[in-house]
């Protein structure tokens, strides 16, 4: 039996799908819930306690008090141990993720799962540093770090094996990012340390990559061919990222580099919006065809669920498979390990229905097939495919 802790961040994640960019601080956390904002991190919690339903007696569980994890915990049914206090019942401040962190240190605690996004991993580290492995579940708005499992169920997959002592240990990035340079278009992430990650195949993802220097011009390609191909009355939906920002300068318009912007007849309709905004814009405009266009995050691959969840599984549902518009770099999609795209949304639904190959514009007039993949496919040893097939065709326009 391996003693587990676990800590979780409750209103981690709780400005994404209202477009807030990020959850730190009391006040942009006090804007969320005003936007009708609801924290997912209880919710993936939960997901990864019932994966590990069939190994508690394998786990001897420690969790933070109340909304850190013991009423998560005792919900899903499991008997725990409670370590430390909070400061108040109903809100959490860093210190109160540092402090139980230690005491679970000082404890001799095997494993340390956190729930949140990279700055419940900077709190963590602050009081963990190396001397404990840590795994985070991610359910932040950034995730640049590497310490974060694929998602909640391949986290307990991940468990399943750190119990059976299957996993190496590896030292990974802990980053970060200024939130407030964030909101302002200015991304500055920051390596603050390393800690101790249980890594078994592809479970871990990988820290965020930045950009190859000489894309210029193939983006400039990329936007061309998204723009060339625009529908009359289509509503456009334009996700974060250098590379879409691209499509928006091509256009004349001002675009949100980290925010979701609606172009229809390549005209501005609404820039910087949220989940709601999106979902009543698209019932406005039911009789029109819906579009999406998204980059992957380079060095990790995902499409869906990472600095983009204002597109959530809804917004998703409404517009369709079809009518996602991938766009990449090939230098970008050789950065992500196994060159495969991944999609988080958090329904596993939607994350089945995206799954199989999509065509990514990666220069004007060339299209790479990728498959993108959820979850499932790692729990599934079944697959007899080659889930790292990469095909490209380039036609003429």
């Amino acid at each position: 039996m391996k003693k587990i802790g676990l800590l979780i961040n409750p209103v981690a994640g709780i400005g994404g799908r209202v477009g807030l960019k990020g959850s730190d601080g009391g006040e942009i956390q006090k804007m969320a819930k005003e936007r009708g904002a609801i924290s997912e991190a209880p919710v993936k919690a939960s997901r990864l306690l019932a994966a590990l339903a069939p190994y508690r007696k394998e786990i001897d569980l420690w969790t933070a008090p109340g909304i850190m994890g013991e009423n998560v915990a005792v919900k899903e049914g499991w008997q725990v141990r409670v370590i430390g206090q909070l400061k108040h019942d109903n809100s959490t401040f860093p210190a109160d993720t540092e402090n139980i962190a230690r005491l679970m240190v000082e404890a001799g605690l095997d494993l340390i799962v956190f729930v949140g996004g990279d700055g419940t991993a900077r709190d963590v580290y602050a009081a963990v540093g190396n001397k404990t492995p840590v795994l985070g579940i991610p359910a932040g708005v950034k995730m640049h770090s590497a310490v974060f499992s694929i998602s909640p169920r391949q986290g307990a997959q991940l468990l399943q094996h750190f119990l059976q002592d299957q996993c190496r240990l590896k030292l990974s990035e802990v980053m970060d990012i200024d939130e407030n340079d964030f909101r302002r278009g200015r991304v500055s992430a920051q390596l603050y340390g390393f800690m101790m990650v249980p890594h078994y195949e592809s479970l871990v993802q990988g820290k965020k990559a930045g950009g190859v220097a000489g894309e210029k011009a193939i983006i400039k390609g990329i936007a061309q061919d998204v723009i060339d191909g625009m529908e009359n009355n289509c509503l456009y939906i334009i996700g974060p990222g250098t590379t879409t920002l691209t499509v928006m300068e091509h256009l004349n318009l001002p675009g949100t580099l980290l925010g979701v912007d609606v172009v229809i007849n390549k005209k501005l309709l609404a820039s910087d919006v949220g989940e709601r905004e999106l979902l009543q814009l698209l019932s406005k405009h039911k009789g029109h065809k819906g579009k999406i266009v998204v980059t992957p995050i380079g060095g990790q691959g995902y499409v869906f669920g990472r600095g983009n969840q204002q597109i959530s599984h809804l917004v998703i549902s409404i517009v369709g498979k079809e009518n996602i518009i991938i766009i990449s770099t090939n230098d970008k999609i050789l950065s992500i390990p196994g060159r495969i795209l991944l999609t988080d949304t958090g329904d596993e639904e939607v994350d089945e229905m995206l799954s199989g190959y999509h065509p990514v514009i990666t220069g004007y007039g060339q299209r790479t097939y990728i498959r993108l993949i959820n979850d499932s496919y790692f729990l599934d040893k079944t697959k007899g495919d080659d889930i790292y097939e990469l095909r490209t065709s380039v036609y003429a326009q």
